[in-house]
């Protein structure tokens, strides 16, 4: 003889069939409602210029803040000290005591202090005077960049004709 389905299988089938069908009934009706809108892209001029409609405001803030660990890694002495830490560490010969967390942890803290002052000096130099609009953005971007010690630079560029 052939399997024959016991009364729980029917229900469960059946069940299942009603969920299934309620699911459709709830998704299109809500996705029937949802036509009509549409996302305010327009980008508009104020009295200041360019401003840019809050969708477009959050996508280069979110595409900004992507770039703030390279720059963490490229401006500060983020590498350097967690270099040395990771060198203490081994020196100490524990392999593994202070895990490489609390190393990273370390090492951001004292970033963040070793940076302090300048970011202090950035901030009351360029931020607040482009704030209360005393200054333009290019001459606070143009304050910020002479306060950061930009030491990379020198050494990426060629050496003189004499040297080599």
């Amino acid at each position: 003889m052939g399997y024959v389905p016991d009364q729980s299988m029917n229900r469960l089938l059946w069940a299942g069939k009603c969920g299934l069908w309620a699911f459709g009934v709830f998704t299109s009706s809500t996705a029937l409602a949802q036509t009509g809108a549409q996302l305010p892209l327009l980008v508009g001029t104020g009295a200041t210029g360019v401003s840019f409609s809050v969708p477009v405001q959050t996508l280069l803030f979110f595409t900004a803040l992507s770039f703030l660990p390279a720059i963490l890694l490229m401006m500060t002495g983020f590498t350097r000290i967690v270099i040395v830490l990771s060198l203490m560490r081994q020196a100490l010969g524990t392999q593994s005591s202070p895990p490489n967390q609390v190393i990273v942890g370390l090492s951001l803290f004292l970033t963040f202090f070793v940076m302090g002052p300048t970011l202090d000096k950035v901030y009351a130099d360029a931020y607040l005077p482009y704030t209360k609009n005393a200054i333009t953005f290019e001459q606070a971007l143009q304050k910020g960049e002479n306060t950061v010690p930009w030491v990379p630079i020198p050494l990426l560029s060629p050496p003189p004709a004499w040297q080599s």
